[in-house]
């Protein structure tokens, strides 16, 4: 009874949970460069924002003065950002600036670093930033806990000889944005990363680290590939997938070296 993969400790589903499974399996699409789409899972189908650009622009001022400040913290913050905007944003064209329809929500963003690692800066989205009493995660489904058993996991992992471990590099940014939903993902940053130069609205093309749905679809998007991959890389590749990774850590033993190797192979290809 420790283990969740238990048929009998599993918990029901609840409305908002079956919205979020509905709206992902019927709408999640591969892309031609093997990447999947999904939309935002949102509550309801019509949600109008306000408009929250000034409240973004004092937060960027906000975070320039920091810049100011901290030269070290300013050169690990550009080079994150760089490549966010190399790999998975996109510019907002020009004609697009100004829509008040309710569409366009703007996220402030910071950075944080690990404790331990003090050179290492993470740039979070703060998708919980209120303007006017409400922010994007107010209208994201978190959808259910899809998440393997922690316990099964380290207690399978024990069973054979050779062990393997495995991590996929920025989870949540290998999984796309539907492009109708980016522009509740706009956000603002310097031209050429200079900050004598204006700032130009950004979106994001990816799912965010600081939004609430984005567990639920990243883990959602990778059993999806490992059910769509296992006809042709193999039911022992698909299963590792699907069983042994919690969140984005992989952990799996076998009888032998070549038996791993394949294992990872396999896995990577998928």
């Amino acid at each position: 009874m420790d283990f969740v993969e238990h048929v009998s400790t599993k918990k029901g589903y609840s409305v908002e949970d079956h919205r979020f499974i509905s709206i992902l399996s019927s709408k999640i699409v591969k892309r031609n460069d093997g990447h999947y789409e999904m939309p935002l899972p949102m509550c309801r189908d019509e949600v109008r924002f306000p408009n929250n650009r000034l409240a973004a622009v004092r937060r960027a001022l906000q975070l320039k003065r920091k810049f100011k400040r901290n030269s070290t913290f300013k050169e690990h913050y550009i080079a994150f950002m760089n490549g966010i905007l190399a790999g998975y944003a996109e510019k907002v064209p020009e004609s697009e600036y100004g829509i008040t329809n309710g569409s366009v929500n703007y996220i402030p963003h910071s950075g944080v670093y690990h404790p331990k690692k003090t050179n290492q800066i993470r740039v979070v989205f703060d998708c919980s930033a209120k303007y006017e009493g409400v922010c994007l995660n107010d209208y994201l489904l978190q959808g259910p806990d899809l998440m393997n058993g922690l316990i099964g996991i380290l207690c399978r992992f024990r069973k054979e000889e050779v062990a393997i471990m495995a991590d996929i590099k920025g989870m949540f940014h290998q999984f796309y944005v539907t492009p109708k939903d980016r522009d509740k993902l706009r956000f603002l940053w310097w031209d050429g990363s200079d900050f004598e130069q204006k700032m130009v609205e950004y979106r994001m093309k990816v799912h965010l680290f600081g939004a609430k749905s984005s567990p639920g679809c990243a883990n959602f998007g990778l059993k999806r590939a490992a059910d769509d991959g296992e006809g042709k890389f193999g039911e022992i590749a698909a299963n590792f997938i699907r069983d042994d990774f919690y969140v984005d850590d992989g952990l799996k033993s076998l009888p032998t070296i070549q038996q791993a190797i394949e294992l990872v192979k396999s896995s990577t290809e998928l």
